[in-house]
């Protein structure tokens, strides 16, 4: 099987260079699965702790470009994936890595355009994703007119917005110590979609509720045909379901068809819409399927132990991940297989409580 799978990733390396031969060097640079596995170093309690690796020396980090899609290319780095959408109204980026990598994101970025950066989405609350929220945004500049102008001045277009669900504020604004100001998002949503038209293109967001956290969003590039799943997708780890910050394997896996629902494969289930994921290589609805399928398989042999009645020692016991360990498995660092299991088994327990049977009770005989 191993050897099987090296041949067949080694296929996929080629199909793939194929499609997309623009890959822009800022560095030379390790693979792009090396370096995804490098950024995926968020804390299990999420953003607060994920704030503590602002003390690594990032200066060895070297970014890679991947054009995905038209105008929309993947920054790889030592955070979560970083989407890049220009055009000649200026520059959306989506998800900010970390805070000390700023400068290198902002030199990547004008290697593609000179344009100014109108928007930052933060697909969700981890500070590997949005810790170059403030120099990024402050890098950039907004469009505003009319009483907005008047009112408060050159502030109104002093820096780029940043988008983000409201759960993933409200999240951030409680982190100690406290985030600047600067760095939150300016724009919130709290409904389940948010649309928006920039550089001629439909961008669709979607709220997926209690999956990786409770405020993640994907955000769909409608006429490039590119998801952005921030850490609802991952090709290098095991999900982390964060359950201190709402999530749950459940609504993980609902998020997952979900993706499956906007992509749309070409032939023979490969290419077609493009997925960037939170941490790994560019991937395609295949890629997907095959990890949806994983994480539902994993999740539906701990629920029947559960509904059995083991305990989470004996549940650990069964390996129930084995087949998939030699791909996603970790026993050290933030998010360990056996993390994995305890969050679902408990998640389980909590909602399949094992059935007790009752001691029958002796029918009383009457004498006639």
């Amino acid at each position: 099987m191993a050897r099987e799978e090296s041949s067949a990733r080694a296929s996929e390396g080629k199909v793939m260079r194929h499609l997309f031969p623009r890959t822009i060097r800022i560095a030379a640079v390790t693979a792009a699965v090396i370096a995804g596995a490098a950024g995926a170093a968020v804390t299990r309690a999420g953003a607060q702790q994920a704030q503590n690796f602002d003390t690594r020396n990032f200066d060895g980090v070297q970014l890679d470009i991947q054009q995905v899609s038209g105008n929309v290319y993947m920054v790889v780095g030592a955070g979560g994936n970083t989407t890049v959408f220009t055009g000649p109204e200026g520059v959306m980026v989506v998800d900010t890595q970390f805070a000390p990598l700023s400068g290198k994101i902002l030199d990547a970025i004008r290697t593609l355009s000179d344009q100014p950066i109108r928007w930052i989405v933060n697909t969700h609350m981890h500070g590997d994703h949005t810790g170059g929220n403030e120099a990024i945004a402050k890098a950039g500049r907004t469009r505003a007119g009319g009483n907005v102008v008047g009112d408060i001045g050159a502030a109104a277009t002093a820096t780029a917005r940043i988008i983000a669900h409201e759960n993933a504020l409200n999240r951030m604004v409680m982190l100690d110590p406290p985030l600047p100001s600067a760095a939150l998002p300016t724009d919130t949503f709290f409904n389940a979609r948010k649309d928006l038209l920039f550089n001629g293109e439909a961008i669709q967001m979607f709220h997926q509720p209690a999956a990786h956290t409770d405020g993640d969003l994907l955000i769909h590039f409608r006429r490039a045909d590119v998801v952005s799943t921030g850490d609802l997708f991952t090709t290098v780890m095991y999900p982390f379901i964060d359950a201190a910050n709402g999530g749950t394997i459940d609504g993980y896996i609902k998020a997952l068809n979900t993706i499956l629902a906007i992509t749309v494969p070409s032939n023979v289930n490969e290419g077609g819409t493009m997925v960037i994921p939170g941490h790994g290589r560019l991937s395609d609805e295949q890629d997907v399927v095959e990890y949806r399928d994983m994480v539902t398989i994993v999740r539906d042999r701990i629920r029947e132990y559960v509904r059995r009645g083991m305990t989470l020692d004996q549940v650990k016991a069964r390996k129930p991940t084995l087949d998939f360990d030699p791909r996603y498995g970790n026993d050290t660092g933030f998010w360990t297989t056996s993390m994995f299991i305890e969050v679902i088994y408990k998640q389980m327990l909590a909602a399949n409580p094992p059935k007790t049977v009752k001691p029958a009770t002796p029918s009383r005989r009457t004498n006639k």
